[in-house]
């Protein structure tokens, strides 16, 4: 009968998550994002903009290798499409159905789903790693993980949506600390490798994870640290092969570490909070380049609990952080690089620890780098909760309720976010006319060449270009990457544009290279397309 009651249970905890991150992904994701096609009334916007057009031209682009590149964008090399975000784990299989979805399709909009759905499962799942497999408070952590800030406020940038990899991981940690498997481990170089292919950053805080094994079982001086390093081992290797098979190495980006860092008080600064919002305006930031790469509320179910524990059962936490030493300093750790060298309180920066280690210039986003420890905090503090005698199942779904509740304001803005429909600020169906008849699209000014004082202004018409372009996908000269391989993309667009249009070119002229296009080449054969020019040749 006990047997059947912790089946029961086991089932209801995932069911109920499952629905629960389902139900959001409805009420927040409209049907035409999550099954795209060409043709759209509306133009895609920003870095999502930016993502589905990698993904659009490898899906329409012949299988290659590495098996990430598209050829048909970025002559001569090509586009490795994770250096544009382009969810690599997601875009593999849809390349392989190509022929039966749509056209124009790409898994931008699928993979919020897919994020929103596996976080309170994930959340779930890592919770039972702690021993509580109780119904009630699966709920409680369900309700609570999918209603995070940091994983909400994610909403610009899919691939970084996926920290259901980071429950994963850290469900892991706490099954392999209490009995090690050959299963468990295979599952983790699964876990990493996978990952990797959403997102390197989220591979990193993975494989970090996944370290503080060998680092707790030395630090209690078990002796299975030496097999749990060698596994450890094994992981990153497979996600080094990876890299490496996949044409991840080699590759850059623009540096500035720190440049979008944690601030020490942005755990506890109540941005979108529904309950203490009116006390945070914006993002608090320090360094000049906005908060929200480092936005990292907690939110006030998880800022109540963690008091309530420090005060009801301070004794228990003390033990967990001697039991999980290794976890502790991994935690330490990516708090620190969050924070980086340059550590900012408030709206100054504090201590200026000068210019860091070459290596840590790929992060230049580390405030990213405390979602694992939100998330830690999170597990940590509902199974602690829950042990609690009596009280102990109300105050996690108090938390979880509040949790949820007080992450309405960021729900709404994302729900807002992926309604909104903005027109297109070129011609669309003027241009879908030309690239129909198109061989190739030269769009003018390139990604490394857009000028200055139009940053956003030609960078948004560059992005609608090849939004419309990557519908077919009509092999492209330029786009906007998050990382490339060697020195950072040169600007050598006069050398481009005194090349004579090639028979079944459309050159696309943006208002930044205007004055240089009419300098560089004969008007014939150009025709206005609103604020655009377009050239074809004999």
């Amino acid at each position: 009968m006990r047997d059947l009651s912790q089946r029961l249970s086991t089932t209801l905890s995932y069911a109920f998550a499952l629905l629960l991150g389902a139900a959001l992904a409805a009420w927040i994701l409209p049907p035409e994002m999550l099954v795209p096609r060409a043709g759209a009334g509306f133009a895609p916007q920003g870095d999502a903009a930016q993502h589905a057009i990698a993904q659009r031209y490898f899906i329409g682009d012949a299988w290659r290798w590495p098996p990430l590149l598209a050829a048909n964008i970025l002559p001569p090399d090509g586009l490795n499409i994770a250096f544009s975000d382009g969810i690599p784990l997601l875009a593999l299989p849809i390349k392989a159905l190509r022929t039966v979805l749509p056209d124009g399709f790409h898994g931008i909009g699928l993979w919020y789903a897919i994020a929103w759905a596996l976080q309170p499962v994930a959340a779930v799942w890592c919770l039972r790693g702690t021993g509580e497999r109780r119904l009630l408070p699966a709920v409680a952590i369900a309700l609570a993980a999918s209603a995070m800030p940091a994983f909400i406020n994610r909403y610009g940038h899919a691939a970084l949506t996926g920290h259901f990899t980071l429950l994963v991981a850290l469900g892991l940690y706490l099954r392999l600390v209490r009995a090690s498997s050959v299963a468990m481990w295979a599952m983790s170089v699964v876990t990493a490798v996978a990952t990797l292919l959403i997102h390197p950053y989220l591979a990193a805080m993975v494989l970090a994870l996944l370290g503080a094994v060998p680092a707790t079982l030395l630090l209690r001086g078990d002796r299975r640290w030496i097999g749990a390093a060698a596994a450890l081992a094994a992981c990153a290797g497979a996600v080094g092969g990876t890299m490496a098979a996949f044409g991840y190495l080699g590759a850059q980006g623009d540096g500035g570490f720190g440049d979008f860092a944690l601030n020490l008080l942005s755990p506890v600064w109540p941005y979108r909070s529904w309950l203490l919002g009116a006390f945070a305006a914006q993002e608090i930031d320090a360094t000049g380049h906005g908060g929200w790469e480092g936005y990292n509320w907690l939110g006030l179910g998880l800022a109540a609990g963690i008091v309530a524990v420090a005060v009801l059962v301070p004794r228990q936490v003390l033990g967990v952080l001697r039991r999980h030493a290794g976890l502790a300093l991994v935690l330490a750790g990516l708090t620190a690089i969050a924070v980086s060298f340059r550590v900012g309180l408030g709206d100054a920066v504090v201590l200026d620890l000068g210019k860091p280690p070459g290596f840590l210039e790929q992060f230049r986003a580390s405030g990213r780098f405390f979602w694992p420890v939100g998330l830690a905090m999170l597990v940590g503090t509902v199974a602690l909760l829950a042990r609690i005698p009596r009280i102990g199942v109300p105050l996690v779904l108090a938390l979880g309720i509040v949790q949820f509740a007080d992450a309405q304001p960021n729900r709404q803005a994302m729900r807002d976010w992926a309604q909104v429909r903005e027109p297109w600020t070129v011609d669309a169906p003027a241009l879908r006319r030309l690239l129909a008849e198109a061989g190739s699209v030269s769009v003018f000014p390139t990604w490394p060449c857009v000028p200055k004082p139009d940053t956003f202004g030609d960078h948004a018409r560059q992005l609608q270009v090849l939004s419309l372009a990557a519908e077919r996908p009509v092999p492209a000269n330029t786009m906007y990457v998050a990382r490339w391989r060697g020195e950072r993309p040169r600007c050598d667009d006069a050398a481009a544009l005194a090349r004579p249009v090639a028979p079944g070119e459309v050159r696309i002229i943006l208002p930044g290279a205007r004055q240089a296009a009419m300098a560089a080449m004969p008007p014939a054969n150009c025709t206005e397309v609103g604020d655009l020019l377009a050239c074809r040749g004999r």
